[in-house]
């Protein structure tokens, strides 16, 4: 690995790289912060894919235009006296450094627990007005669900035990097939968006990132429809002159793929 020297180096001269681009480059200098904040949404989920898929030459990659994107933002920063890539680096440092007493102060922590509660406790003395007020509002629905479940459960807004949270799993499913019985449309739609609730909320008490298991599962539902798509084309045929039966002899065989 490289050395601090080396790394600040790197550092230095992707900062240079960026003062000249902005000065030469036409598409660079055109760019605003608004231009630039739909890409660095998708180099977002470009990293996403890459840590899902465990290829850490893209995450390196992915890492490298994320960092881009954040030093275009400083440089764009300075250029309007609001602030640069030192004033960005300084305030995270501040706030880690008195986000984190128990590394940086007299506060003893028994485990990651209390350090999440604490760390909620302390943005709240810092003038925030909810624990919520960090949520992004256009995060989107399944992830910005787990975030607020996250977030309240930081200052004890919680279930105790994962069989109660099931519970109201079970108990928010029997109601949306009440509503579902019932035809009430206008009703059904609240009430599939408890079920999703609960659902995120359980896999947070089993420990998993419910985002990455619908990933995953979408990754590899794909995978395997194309394996489907694929021996239809072996046998000359259209999907859709295919009966459910043929398809699913496909699906059983491409099951038992890594």
């Amino acid at each position: 690995m490289n050395s601090r020297k080396d790394q600040l180096a790197a550092l230095d001269r992707l900062l240079t790289i960026m003062d000249e681009l902005r000065e030469q480059c036409p598409w660079d200098k055109k760019q605003t912060m608004l231009t630039l904040r739909h890409l660095t949404i998708e180099e977002t989920y470009e990293l996403g894919d890459a840590i899902l898929e465990n290829d850490l030459q893209e995450v390196k990659k992915e890492l490298g235009d994320l960092l881009l994107h954040i030093i275009f933002y400083a440089k764009i920063g300075s250029e309007t006296n609001d602030f640069d890539i030192a004033d960005v680096a300084n305030d995270i440092c501040e706030k880690l450094i008195s986000r984190h007493p128990h590394i940086y102060g007299d506060i003893t922590v028994a485990d990651e627990e209390e350090v999440k509660k604490n760390w909620e406790n302390l943005k709240l003395k810092e003038g925030k007005s909810s624990v919520l007020e960090g949520v992004p509002r256009s995060l989107p629905a399944l992830v910005k669900a787990n975030r607020i479940q996250d977030k309240v459960a930081g200052v004890g807004f919680d279930w105790e035990e994962p069989k109660q949270v099931f519970e109201k799993l079970q108990e928010e499913l029997a109601e949306l097939q009440q509503e579902v019985a019932a035809e009430n449309t206008s009703k059904i739609e609240a009430e599939f968006g408890d079920v999703l609730f609960s659902m995120i909320n359980y896999a947070r008490f089993l420990k998993v990132d419910p985002e990455n298991a619908l990933e995953r599962t979408n990754k590899k539902f794909i995978k395997r429809f194309q394996y489907l798509e694929g021996k239809a084309k072996e046998m000359g045929k259209s999907m859709k002159d295919m009966t459910l039966a043929e398809m699913d002899v496909f699906w059983e065989e491409a099951k038992l793929l890594k």
